[in-house]
């Protein structure tokens, strides 16, 4: 073929594609000469216009997490990807394909302070060694790592054998959105001094913080945490060894997990073989929703400890605790319980081996509010001022953990109304889709989890091996009664998906803009698409992962509304709204948050929510 026989057929090809670029001027439907016609976006489009009605109204927001990899990078890492060798190319791959990758840690540290140092700002850094064998002195650490998206820190050795030195990190990883914190020995073999967590995690989303021997072997050593993983949403918090072997050493947590969202927390061997200890919880896990914490050997074989839970999930939302061993084979230990699970909702609580062997010591709880099952737990010195069986000690339904105008009814969508509107942004990392030439070639099941977690640098039981793993294991859920299902990495997956369900003649609706978000609005103009009438609707919800991935699921029975948003106080518009409504909600849970906010119960009322941030609805076009 020739130059102009070339010519000729690039021209023919496009033109007739009636391709077009969002962001991109637009000529009669055909490519500008500034774009390159064999970039994944340029694809997607004839993609696009190949398999959706052409009477369709095009979704430039959609477009707009298409791969920004330009041609050539798109070739070389659909060939690393069919070669199973991505990994070896993983830093540019995230970069140039604008992925969500942890951070590679600075190179380890071997740097050594003789005087006393304080860091006001701190982030980003692998310390081998910090403190150890230090005499005296204070090492402060102002802000850690704050404020940033993905914060990844190593500290490997901290204050180990060190004597009547102090530490303090003020505020450690908060306001971060998602984080990998690690400290493999914490003031192991100390004597004396103090550390001191003012803020651990506040504020943060998807924490995931790590003391895999936390104060061991101390002697007269003191440790507090008075606010650790508050407002936190998601995430794992873990204490593989918790004072173990420990002298005299007194542990406080002033707050832990308070006002957080399905937190994880683990306490494995906590004051263990301890002598003396001295630890009080003073709000535990309180005013959470879905918490999940288990106490593995707690107070196991100690000596003289008195341990004391002062608030134990009160005001919390369901969630499920365990003590598999707690204060067993012990010496004249003191356990006490002064307010146990005063919830709004019960959750799964279950201490097996409670106080066995628990010689010359007592245990207590003056408030239970749970209904448990206690296995194996002594039948002599276990106190329980009063228990409630069975029931919600607030005697309510309405969770106050679901958010004021997450959930409203049908009725609320007239001109003229004035609603509370949730918080609607986008909290996870911004990434973009993968082109389906690169997602093909890419393992995604739970049965090569290990390939997936090389492939992006996932060490095992790390943060973002947890991420992978969850993701995938939510995409590979059983669907519901009623629904097909799909998880998808590639814009061309998610058109194959709502075309399947829907037919060619769809459109792709989101909320505008994220204006309004929390705070008062006043519905404006309301359209009911198809007339108002029930259809059906394929909606997408983004799940964190490395690369943009959605899960879609076919929703059947509903209505979808745009109406615009208004400002209360001038009436002026400021955002345009997409609202979609449930007709059929006879399959949902009791304890759906739908029904804790709005009461009732599954099949007697309809349902309504936003469509938030980076979201979507797929409807049949009008």
């Amino acid at each position: 073929m020739n130059n102009i026989e070339t010519a000729f057929f690039f021209f023919f090809f496009f033109s007739s594609s009636h391709v077009y670029f969002a962001g991109a001027k637009q000529t009669a439907g055909n490519i500008t000469a500034s774009e390159n016609p064999f970039t994944p976006k340029a694809s997607l489009i004839r993609y696009w216009n190949n398999r959706i009605n052409e009477d369709s109204p095009k979704p430039y927001f959609f477009l707009s997490k298409v791969s920004p990899l330009t041609a050539v990078d798109s070739t070389r890492f659909t060939s690393l990807a069919s070669r199973h060798a991505l990994h070896t190319r993983l830093s540019d791959f995230c970069s140039a394909a604008k992925l969500f990758c942890f951070p590679e840690l600075a190179a380890h540290s071997h740097e050594k302070h003789g005087d006393d140092v304080r860091f006001t700002v701190y982030s980003g850094k692998n310390f081998t060694n910090y403190g150890s064998e230090r005499l005296a002195g204070a090492d402060s650490f102002k802000n850690y790592s704050g404020g940033e998206n993905i914060a990844v820190d190593s500290f490997r050795r901290y204050s180990r054998d060190s004597a009547g030195h102090d530490d303090e990190f003020s505020n450690y990883a908060g306001e971060v959105n998602v984080d990998d914190q690690s400290f493999t020995t914490y003031a192991t073999e100390s004597t004396g001094g103090s550390g001191d967590f003012t803020n651990y995690h506040t504020n943060a989303n998807q924490p995931n913080g790590r003391f895999t021997s936390y104060s061991d072997k101390a002697n007269g050593r003191s440790q507090s945490f008075t606010t650790y993983s508050e407002n936190a949403n998601a995430g794992a918090q873990t204490f593989t060894s918790y004072s173990k072997n420990g002298n005299g050493a007194p542990n406080e947590f002033s707050g832990y997990g308070s006002g957080s969202n399905v937190v994880k927390s683990g306490f494995i061997g906590y004051g263990e073989t301890a002598n003396g200890a001295n630890d009080i919880f003073t709000s535990y896990g309180g005013d959470g929703n879905i918490p999940v914490n288990e106490f593995k050997k707690y107070g196991d074989g100690g000596n003289g400890a008195v341990y004391e839970f002062k608030n134990y999930r009160d005001q919390s939302n369901i969630g499920s605790d365990s003590f598999s061993s707690y204060s067993k084979n012990s010496n004249n230990e003191k356990v006490n319980f002064v307010n146990y699970g005063e919830s709004f909702n019960l959750g799964s609580d279950n201490f097996t081996g409670y106080g066995q062997g628990n010689d010359g010591g007592n245990t207590s709880f003056k408030t239970y509010g749970q209904g448990p099952s206690f296995k194996a737990y002594t039948k002599d010195g276990v106190v329980f001022a009063r228990y409630f069986n069975n029931v919600s000690s607030s005697g309510k339904t309405v969770n106050k953990w679901v958010e004021p105008g997450k959930f409203f009814r049908e009725s609320m969508l007239k001109e003229g109304t004035l609603m509370q509107m949730p918080d609607i942004k986008d909290k996870m990392p911004k990434r973009t889709f993968l082109p389906r030439t690169i997602v093909s070639n890419l393992p995604f099941s739970s049965s090569e989890i290990s390939e997936i977690w090389r492939i992006f640098g996932a060490k095992e039981n790390s943060s973002m091996a947890e991420i992978i793993s969850s993701a995938i294991s939510e995409c590979e859920r059983s669907p519901s009664h009623g629904e097909t299902k799909r998880c998808v990495g590639s814009a061309e997956d998610m058109i194959d998906f709502a075309t399947s369900v829907l037919g060619r003649g769809v459109v792709v609706r989101t909320t505008e803009n994220v204006e309004g978000s929390k705070k008062e609005i006043v519905i404006g103009k309301v359209k009911g698409i198809n007339g108002g009438d029930v259809t059906r609707a394929v909606s997408c919800h983004q799940s964190l992962y490395p690369y943009l991935l959605y899960y879609c699921h076919s929703v059947p029975r509903v209505r979808v509304y745009e109406t615009d948003l208004l400002e209360p106080e001038s009436l002026e518009k400021i955002n345009h709204g997409v609202a979609i409504c449930h007709v059929d909600t006879s399959a949902w849970s009791p304890t759906h948050g739908a029904f804790l906010a709005l009461g009732s119960g599954p099949g007697r009322i309809e349902v309504c929510h936003w469509i938030f941030e980076n979201d979507m609805t797929w409807n049949i076009v009008d």
